[in-house]
């Protein structure tokens, strides 16, 4: 009979708890501090002039939540995150109507119900995103060199309920050049320090461990 995969994540690991009560205390509290850590990656805002789409942190936060929360859990965060938005200012800026070049600034931030919001799409995919990477890093992605494709498995997620929803809100020959391609060289750097820092949490963990 083939063994089964394990399926425990670097939380896990890092966190150990005993009896399933306090494993569900551990759990709630991850879940949300991981919105609350998306919420405050949202703050960080760079407006372009020619989309409604702003240049965020949140990305990281997401990849981040499914590689140390695993699938279910990093899910989880982002659905609390996107149900926070729409009564609190957990979402990023939005766009600043009034620039007209690059800008840079930190937010007080903003909320709406997900499906009003021309970025709506992009924090509904922060949850198929952050299962993904959660799901692959489960099973053992997060300490391979896998764990660049984990990664950009989930970024790629993300973008289409965003680029579909966007597309609703700006002209269909836009949808890319607005949602998709001024994002790209952002998302590969937050992409490499998400894929880095993974690796780098186990080897510290395993360490200690070692020590121990």
């Amino acid at each position: 009979m083939a063994s089964q995969t394990p399926t425990r994540s670097l939380i896990d690991f890092a966190l150990p708890v005993n009896g399933s009560g306090t494993r569900i205390a551990r759990d709630i509290a991850l879940i949300v501090f991981f919105s609350l850590i998306t919420a405050g990656f949202a703050r960080f805002v760079v407006h372009l002039p020619f989309t409604p789409v702003p240049i965020t942190g949140q990305t990281l936060a997401v990849l981040l939540a499914g590689a140390a929360l695993g699938s279910r859990r990093g899910a989880a965060s982002m659905v609390l995150y996107a149900f926070a938005g729409s009564q609190l200012d957990v979402f990023a800026g939005g766009s600043n109507a009034a620039a007209t070049s690059y800008s840079f600034e930190f937010t007080s931030g903003s909320s709406g119900l997900v499906w009003d919001l021309a970025s709506g799409g992009y924090i509904i995919g922060f949850i198929p995103a952050a299962f993904i990477v959660g799901f692959l890093c489960e099973r053992g992605w997060d300490q391979k060199s896998w764990i660049m494709i984990a990664m950009l498995a989930g970024n790629a997620a993300l973008y289409i309920p965003g680029l579909l929803q966007l597309a609703f809100f700006v002209p269909n020959d836009k949808v890319f050049e607005y949602g998709l391609y001024p994002f790209i060289a952002g998302d590969l750097i937050k992409l490499y320090i998400a894929a880095i820092s993974v690796p780098i949490a186990w080897k510290l963990l395993n360490l200690k461990q070692h020590r121990d």
